[in-house]
């Protein structure tokens, strides 16, 4: 979907036009009281399409798109201003999904979506339907699905009578996986370069036309790491509409749902499933990761079997992931964090300084070459959430002439960079240009590639 969408558009905009222009929006029929379907078919010419920006293009500006006139839309729903995330979590602790999910689309009308797999988060899309609200629901196509599984979108669109907005990985970067590593090369190396291509970043793109997403993330999917997911939380690794730390809600309507609950519940609403669960398949990702599972084994040991069990992520709920028997990273008395945080930022695009290293760097009036450095502690959320960007970065100024690396300040190094790098939060993000001393501050919350990126160009 990322090859066939220009840039994320501004709103307001007329929604309505939009719907006769674009093709993507959800088509919802289910069945209303005649007292309500007046209502809901207005709310339902609201739903537009899912509109990610294609890589290397800049997103409309709000600027821009407000100079326009546009006719404003009397019955959009728009998200409430200003709402106590967790307090709400916690108030909706005891809901149903079906609740869940109806305050979700509640609260965000079209610009919230349901994120679709292929498996049983299909319970997802039911429960929408029973809400009687308009939705939409995305899928990533990584390209290397089943058979199987692309015969259960199809299934599900008409089932539902709607269209699944498809996001697809930018052809160029896989291509250059392909032709540098092969076909399989995660069996060697490991599969997270291969899942950043093809599903973390067409997903990033997707989620900047949103303001709010829906997963199916459970607790039970691996008590070791998501046993601590909310019904609702403020997103700790992705960007939305706005962009900046804050800007996208994510739900997760069945975190509290076991299991063999949410197969009971597609029975009973004889839904379609993907045919695959019937050959072993519980957990379904692409076709050379994923395998049937033999009784008594958990359903993340079917997904990359060939390498640590502690390993079975892709990276799109890695905001959700928790180490093994540690709820969250822990904060010593001076308020820095655990020194047994995993570390962040390890790419062979960003180098990694040491004290010495960036006291050189700092010691330097006429460096040959601009640097990019990131201020960072491994346990900060707000780090965690922009590794993702800030690594795809580092890959596509590698061989531009600009050095991108990182330094942890954390811990005993804290009081230098605070002295010394301008560090006042994590993370801080400076830029050491060529022909001068100082270091500049980036001044923005904003974390996305095209941000930061804006910000090199204009200063390199």
């Amino acid at each position: 979907m990322a090859s066939a969408t220009a840039s994320i558009s501004s709103h307001p905009a007329s929604l309505r036009d939009v719907k006769a222009a674009r093709i993507g929006a959800v088509r919802q029929q289910v069945a209303m009281a005649p007292a309500a379907a007046a209502t809901r078919g207005q709310r339902a010419r609201a739903v537009l399409p899912l509109r990610a920006a294609e890589p290397g293009r800049q997103p409309v500006s709000a600027s821009a798109a407000s100079a326009a006139p546009v006719a404003p839309v009397a019955d959009e729903v728009a998200a409430p201003a200003a709402v106590d995330y967790e307090a709400l979590a916690h108030e909706l602790e005891g809901a149903s999904p079906l609740e869940v999910m109806d305050r979700a689309l509640a609260m965000f009308g079209s610009e919230i979506a349901i994120a679709f797999s292929g498996a049983e988060d299909v319970a997802l899309i039911e429960y929408a339907k029973l809400t009687g609200r308009p939705f939409r629901v995305f899928s990533l196509d990584t390209g290397r699905l089943n058979p199987e599984t692309y015969q259960f979108f199809d299934k599900v669109e008409k089932h539902y009578g709607i269209h699944i907005e498809y996001m697809f990985p930018d052809s160029s970067e896989v291509q250059e996986l392909v032709r540098t590593k092969g076909l399989f090369s995660f069996y060697e190396d490991g599969h997270q370069e291969c899942c950043r291509v093809r599903k973390v970043r067409p997903l990033r793109r997707a989620l900047k036309g949103l303001r709010a997403w829906i997963t199916g993330q459970r607790k039970d999917q691996s008590p070791g790491t998501r046993a601590s997911i909310p019904l609702v939380q403020v997103d700790p690794s992705f960007e939305g509409l706005d962009g900046g730390a804050g800007s996208l809600i994510k739900w997760n309507p069945v975190a509290n749902v076991d299991g063999k609950d949410i197969w009971t519940f597609l029975r009973t609403m004889d839904v379609p499933v993907n045919t695959l669960h019937a050959q072993g398949y519980v957990s379904i990702g692409c076709e050379p990761c994923t395998r049937p599972v033999l009784p008594g084994q958990h359903e993340r040991e079917g997904r990359w079997w060939w390498e640590d069990a502690k390993a079975k992520e892709c990276g799109l709920h890695k905001g959700n992931i928790e180490k093994e028997g540690q709820a969250a990273a822990p904060k010593s008395a001076n308020g820095n964090g655990s020194a047994g945080a995993p570390d962040i930022f390890e790419s062979p695009a960003v180098v990694s300084l040491t004290r010495p290293g960036i006291e050189n760097l700092l010691r330097l009036e006429n460096r040959t070459e601009p640097w990019l450095v990131v201020l960072y502690a491994p346990w900060c959320p707000f780090c965690q959430a922009m590794e993702a960007s800030y690594v795809e970065l580092a890959e596509k100024l590698a061989g531009s002439g600009v050095k991108v690396a990182r330094f942890r300040a954390d811990g005993e190094q804290k009081p230098f960079a605070q002295a010394e790098l301008q560090l006042q939060s994590f993370p801080t993000v400076l830029l050491f240009p060529s022909r001068t001393a100082r270091p500049i501050k980036y001044p923005s919350e904003r974390r996305d590639v095209d941000s930061l990126l804006a910000f090199v160009n204009s200063l390199r």
